[in-house]
């Protein structure tokens, strides 16, 4: 696998002198960077490297890197062989262990090995050696959320333009309908045209739904994350109060951003009212379970723009998971997994959350279902 050296990032950021000492740019790094003893001590952990695995770096730093990967033995032999300066870097292919609770599992990662010094009085060049980790599907999910946007983009603007078209022939049949009806006398044909009316109406409010993301102006100001998802709570929980847990882990430290309240609030309700609809049968059963868990990421790409630091808001739930069929077309409107369901709540989630510059994604399995709302802070 091609890609630059650690050292050419690090002096597009930092001078050379400045990279030994202090180590500060590692931080700034989207790949995961730890410096480790040729034994496997841990020395130093990035934050890419904190968020991908799940553990604080103080932990990291009391473990052994080997056991970060599914089968450690690779690594601690190219470990050995770089420290030993018998190569100048090694890299091979390995299973990243995350514990993450958002994100438990292996991840396929590619392992760049080559040798730093510390920089202590008298330490040789092998008394360390500078681990990098890239995800092998970093590249790809970054393709998968350009896409995502694009058609997004593409399909808003495709709904908007007809829906306009539809609303005025819509007003027409209806009038038309209400005037037929003050003509006939027969109780009969009257049913008629109250179901003509009625049709128009509900087509009249689809549109609607349609539209509202366009109707109205962003209205901008301090939002709290957790005061969002608190409110979604009561609401969701008003209308399941029984066999349905929402559960939050709050990380209470997230900042306040800028940001429309009322359009994040329906965004979030969106996707679990989604998931208390899709827990149907666990709720009737009582072990029904929704998790608000919210987290700072650092060094977050999205689309092709780099922030700094981002909001991750995870909605998981225990429920059936998104029918495989539609799992790569559920922010798509008009689909949906439920024969009642119209298919525009994602849709619009999804939108409001573009807005915000931010994004959502899903990763779904039978019993487990994450949607993960990404936006960026100051």
């Amino acid at each position: 696998m091609a890609t630059r050296s650690l050292r050419e990032k690090l002096a597009a950021i930092v001078k050379p002198s400045d990279i030994v000492p202090g180590f500060e740019a590692f931080d700034q790094l989207a790949t995961m960077v730890a410096v480790v003893r040729p034994d496997g001590r841990c020395v130093l952990a990035n934050s890419a490297l904190e968020n991908v695995i799940g553990m604080s770096r103080r932990a990291l730093q009391r473990g052994n890197a080997f056991e970060w990967l599914a089968d450690p033995t690779p690594l601690a032999e190219h470990a050995r062989r770089v420290a030993a300066n018998l190569v100048a870097t090694s890299r091979f292919d390995a299973l990243l262990r995350r514990v993450a609770p958002q994100a438990q599992g292996e991840l396929p990662v590619h392992v760049i090995l080559s040798q730093i010094d510390l920089g202590a009085p008298g330490g040789a060049r092998g008394d360390a050696v500078l681990l990098e980790m890239i995800e092998i599907e970093q590249q790809t999910r970054q393709e998968r959320e350009e896409r995502v946007q694009e058609l997004v983009t593409a399909h808003k603007e495709l709904v908007r333009n007809l829906a306009h078209e539809i609303r005025n022939p819509l007003g027409g049949i209806r009038g038309a309908a209400q005037l037929l009806e003050l003509e006939i006398g027969s109780r009969e044909l009257k049913e008629y045209t109250r179901v003509i009316v009625h049709e128009a109406d509900r087509l009249q409010a689809l549109v609607d739904r349609l539209l509202a993301p366009h109707r109205r102006a962003p209205v901008v100001g301090d939002v709290n994350i957790h005061e969002v998802c608190e409110r979604v709570r009561a609401l969701v929980l008003a209308e399941f109060p029984r066999g349905l847990t929402v559960r939050r882990d709050y990380d209470t430290s997230i900042p306040e951003f800028r940001g429309d309240r009322e359009q994040l609030i329906q965004a979030v309700l969106n996707i679990v009212h989604n998931a208390a609809q899709a827990l149907g049968s666990r709720i009737a059963a009582g072990d029904a379970r929704i998790e608000l868990r919210t987290r700072v990421a650092r060094q977050v790409t999205i689309g092709r723009q780099r922030f700094r630091l981002a909001l991750e808001l995870h909605i998981q739930d225990n429920g059936p998971g998104v029918p495989e069929a539609i799992r790569d077309r559920i922010f798509q409107p008009l689909v949906s997994g439920r024969d009642e369901g119209h298919g525009l709540g994602l849709t619009l989630a999804q939108t409001f959350v573009q807005q915000h510059q931010g994004i959502i994604e899903c990763e779904s399995a039978p019993g487990r279902t994450v949607f993960k709302l990404v936006i960026p802070l100051p």
